[in-house]
């Protein structure tokens, strides 16, 4: 079973870079993040979207070579699994076909009324998994 993967391109600022000449690790994060929010919004339902929120529980970042400020970056989102009120993503991190650094990240689906866990519906999980 295979999530619809998402694209998310990311521009490389000043303020990104560290005080070796290359990116951050913090940036990294940063962008991670905004692209797993970003495949949420643009799969998930309106009203899913309107009631529930995304708390990163831990990321795990294998860092294979350095961005630079000039770099074009594109993410790539995959949706491994759900099980319960969490996610399972992974991100792929890439200037060109080089990757960079590969995340694997793990998130729990809130309630935005009672900020409590929430068990992730089947037909919200099926709009990332058409296939499953």
């Amino acid at each position: 079973m295979s999530s619809i993967p998402h694209s998310f391109p990311v521009g490389i600022e000043p303020a990104d870079i560290d005080f070796m000449g290359h990116v951050n690790n913090a940036s990294y994060l940063k962008w991670v993040q905004a692209a797993v929010i970003s495949h949420w919004q643009r799969l998930a339902p309106a009203d899913a979207i309107a009631t529930h929120l995304w708390v990163a529980l831990k990321h795990e970042i294998t860092y294979h070579r350095p961005a630079f400020l000039e770099d074009d970056v594109i993410l790539t989102v995959l949706l491994e699994k759900v099980e319960g009120a969490r996610a399972f993503y992974e991100t792929v991190i890439r200037r060109g076909e080089e990757v960079l650094a590969d995340v694997k990240s793990s998130w729990c689906y809130l309630d935005a009324a009672t900020m409590r866990p929430a068990r992730i519906a089947r037909d919200v999980i099926d709009r990332f998994f058409p296939n499953g």
